[in-house]
């Protein structure tokens, strides 16, 4: 299973411990994450992950990999920008959304055209919009996350 986690590049340190946890969890499960490879929110969950014997990938928007944070495995850089985002989305089998801004809006909704799966983590609240309720599912801890991905699978 391949978790694409989106979120944030600059992060307080809550959020930060919180995609930690979050990568730690991913890798005990086995799955892989793929994510933007950059900082904030996807230091910190490939770095929860690598030291948990997890394999990171990093799509990253530039022309070289020495851009990814130091806890990605595998580098992926694209030169393509926040075209990116569509690799990520399209990559992954389920979306983990942790904090962010307009590029995690615009991950959001990619993964929504596309059919897939977003769990929300401290993200943006989609619940006022008009989306199908099947795709975008908010959750409060880690532990619930780990929970919806089990189910979905």
């Amino acid at each position: 299973m391949i978790i694409g986690v989106i979120g944030g590049n600059s992060v307080d340190n809550q959020t930060y411990e919180l995609a930690y946890q979050l990568g730690k969890a991913i890798a005990k499960e086995g799955w892989v994450i793929v994510c933007g490879g950059l900082r904030g929110v996807m230091e910190a969950v490939s770095k929860g992950a690598f030291e948990n014997g997890g394999l990171t990938v990093g799509i990253l928007p530039g022309n070289n990999k020495n851009t990814a944070n130091p806890w990605i495995k595998i580098p992926i850089p694209t030169g393509i920008g926040v075209a990116r985002n569509y690799i990520i989305v399209y990559t992954a089998d389920i979306i983990v959304a942790i904090n962010g801004r307009y590029g995690t809006l615009n991950e959001i909704t990619a993964a929504f055209n596309a059919g897939k799966k977003v769990i929300g983590l401290n993200t943006w609240e989609m619940n006022k919009l008009n989306i199908d309720n099947n795709l975008f599912i908010p959750v409060s801890s880690v532990e619930e996350v780990i929970k919806k991905i089990k189910e979905i699978e």
